[in-house]
């Protein structure tokens, strides 16, 4: 193995399998099942990953982000079968599992690499970036990488967490429950208009949001161009203790619920012009959208291998 490249832990769990939103729904186990079957022979079979079992985040941890009555109704509908929060929210059998594995699974990546070990990229779902601090939506239970920051500047000593977003779709989510934090600054490159309408370049919370809204189709360069001058602004004089990746794979050229252009090797430039903005910091990541299995499948790929180093 070259020096310079490191091994990536992949945190999962078969829970995350369990979520079921139905046959016809986009959000399906094969997302995950398509990245699996990738990355075992990319990354695991190069030498540069290795499988960790995801833990079911705590209830300190989720009640930093969320709010009790918004745990409490999860809690309730999953006692009483499941059912639909919202039209494309569903919380059946195994979700509340699965959702508290997604979220465990990312503060165990922000544990880790505060601590040292390495990035990390979390395969899991459901996705967590348009939950809401109080609301289930597009698709997200809770919000994964929220909860991982709050957890990492409030219990595993960071000083500052830069949350960079770049799924097809806002992160409305991961927006309202980090705004007021100024210890925690958040990027977000998403197609407008588009869901869920939010996101707006004039909307910067209390200074510590990055909004990047661009229409569909232009060329992928200038995607990553105007994603990495955002990051550019948010680092600024401002060091990161920890930086974790929103890994929205719907931002990619044919994905069927978005309209950039991106490809497999721009999400590679994309984590190695990251990582080389934020030197020093500790990296992981998280799986938010993306909806062609195979297409997800390769940009999970190349972005694992760009944060073990390969190919910089």
């Amino acid at each position: 193995m070259p020096s310079a490249t490191r091994v990536v832990g992949l945190i999962t769990h078969p829970d995350c399998l369990l979520h079921d939103n139905g046959p016809d729904h986009p959000e399906s186990p094969r997302r995950i099942e398509a990245i699996r079957e990738r990355l075992e022979r990319d990354v695991v079979g190069a030498g540069l990953g290795e499988w960790v079992e995801a833990p079911l985040a705590r209830d300190d941890d989720i009640l930093r982000t969320h709010t009790e009555s918004h745990l409490a109704r999860l809690v309730g509908l999953d006692d009483l079968g499941g059912g639909w929060l919202d039209p494309d929210t569903h919380l059946g059998p195994g979700s509340l599992d699965a959702a508290r594995r997604a979220a465990g699974a990312v503060v165990l990546a922000a544990e880790q690499a505060l601590g040292g070990g390495g990035p990390s990229f979390c395969m899991t779902r459901p996705p967590g970036h348009h939950a809401t601090p109080s609301r289930a939506m597009g698709f997200c239970l809770l919000s994964n990488v929220a909860i991982a920051a709050f957890a990492a500047i409030q219990r595993l000593g960071a000083e500052r967490v830069l949350i960079i977003d770049w799924d097809v779709h806002h992160g409305n989510g991961t927006a309202d429950c980090v705004r007021q934090e100024p210890r925690i600054r958040y990027v977000s490159m998403h197609q407008w208009p588009w869901y869920p309408g939010t996101g707006l370049a004039e909307d910067t919370g209390s200074g510590n949001l990055f909004h990047v809204p661009r229409p569909p189709g232009l060329p992928a360069d200038r995607y990553v161009a105007d994603l990495m001058a955002a990051v550019g602004d948010a680092v600024d004089g401002w060091a990161p203790s920890l930086v974790i990746h929103s890994a929205g794979f719907d931002c990619m050229k044919g994905d069927p619920l978005g309209g950039f252009t991106l490809e497999p090797e721009d999400l590679a430039t994309i984590t190695h012009q990251i990582a080389s903005r934020a030197a020093g910091a500790g990296i992981c990541s998280a799986l938010e959208g993306g909806y062609d299995p195979a297409r997800i499948a390769a940009g999970a790929s190349a972005h694992v291998l760009a944060l073990a180093g390969a190919g910089a």
